[in-house]
This record gives C-alpha cells, structure tokens and sequence, in this order.
C-alpha cells in the first residue's frame, strides 16, 4: 500500500511537472494571454480536468511551488531554538523560501516568466498578491504564535511585511535588471537583512 501510494504520488508530481513545463514552453511560444488552459493541457497530454485538479487556474502555474515555499517557512519557524531572537527565525525561514525558489522556479524558467507577467497581466498581478497577503498571515501568525510574550499581531505582521516585501522587490528588480540567478538570489538574500536592520 505504502509502495502504491508512492508511485500515486510521483506520477502526481510528474503531471504536475508536466503541466508547467507545458505551460512554461507555451507562455513563451504564444503569449500568457493566448494560451488557454485547454493547451496546457493538450501539450501535456493530459485532460482539462487533470490540469484543474492541480491548478485552480491558469495564474496558478506561474505561482506552483508556493505552497511549498510557505510550509519550508512555517516549519522553519516551529524549529526555533530557545533563546533565537524572532527576527533571526524569520530570516532563516525566508532564505529557506529562497534556496526552495532557486531549485525548482529558476531551472524551469518559471521564476523569468513570472517576473515579465506581474508588470504585464492585471489576472497574475491579482492572483499573486492574494498569494502574498495568505503567505503574509500565515507566517506572521506562526511567527507571533513563536514568540507570544515578545510579538503582537501588529509586529509579527510588519516583521514578515517588511521582509517578503523586502525579498520580493528586490528579486523582481534584479530579474527586470537581467542579473544572473545567483546575482538575483543574491539580492533576496540581501534583502533580507536591509528589512531586519
């Protein structure tokens, strides 16, 4: 049963990688507006409905990986040691997110596509920021769950406002910029430390 379930999992995956490389290849070729889901899903050989019991939407593809992201985040938080000041727990929780981001959004060429989409496509601009607001709450959240007596709502929410802000201007400006990937994980990392001063 354990071994099915393994092998249920990896062929979900594969089609999941499918998908966004599919839809990676196709953004490009024809444009984000262009492509329909219907494409996606042809050009990677599964049904409509496949593609929607991975993704909600079209946006969707461009964010995949999100998810991930938030609980390396959220798991980095509970792993803080006593005596770890919250600010230092945040920031190894969000260079956590950004090692997570260069492994599987740079290589797929996911991260450049998004990038060109936040500035272009009002649906992708929308469908991030509700995105960022939920990673926002959730780790704030942790992060005030993590430290009761020292944070309020209102310092954990501005502690991981100020970083995620921080991480995603800076990305975004070194992507627009044409930097190298590890010149723009760089400048998220940096960033990082710019926000907590």
């Amino acid at each position: 049963m354990a071994e099915e379930l393994g092998r249920r999992e990896r062929k979900k995956q594969a089609t999941r990688q499918a998908l966004i490389a599919a839809a990676v290849r196709l953004f490009e070729e024809r444009g984000y507006e262009q492509t329909t889901v219907a494409e996606i899903a042809e050009a990677a050989d599964v049904s409509t409905r496949t593609f929607f019991l991975h993704f909600p939407a079209k946006e969707d593809v461009l964010l995949a990986n999100t998810e991930v992201r938030v609980d390396l985040g959220l798991r980095a938080i509970e792993r803080r040691r006593p005596g770890e000041a919250a600010a230092e727990v945040l920031a190894q929780a969000v260079e956590e997110m950004i090692v997570n981001a260069w492994s599987t959004d740079l290589p797929s060429g996911l991260a450049a596509l998004r990038a060109g989409l936040v500035t272009s496509s009002p649906a992708v601009q929308a469908r991030l920021l509700q995105r960022l607001l939920a990673a926002h709450a959730e780790l704030a959240e942790a992060l005030r769950q993590a430290y009761p007596q020292e944070l309020d709502e209102v310092v954990a929410a501005a502690l991981v406002g100020a970083v995620i802000g921080a991480v995603g201007a800076a990305g975004l400006a070194g992507l627009r910029r044409g930097d190298t990937p590890d010149q723009v994980r760089d400048a998220m990392s940096r960033a990082v430390g710019i926000a907590l001063r």
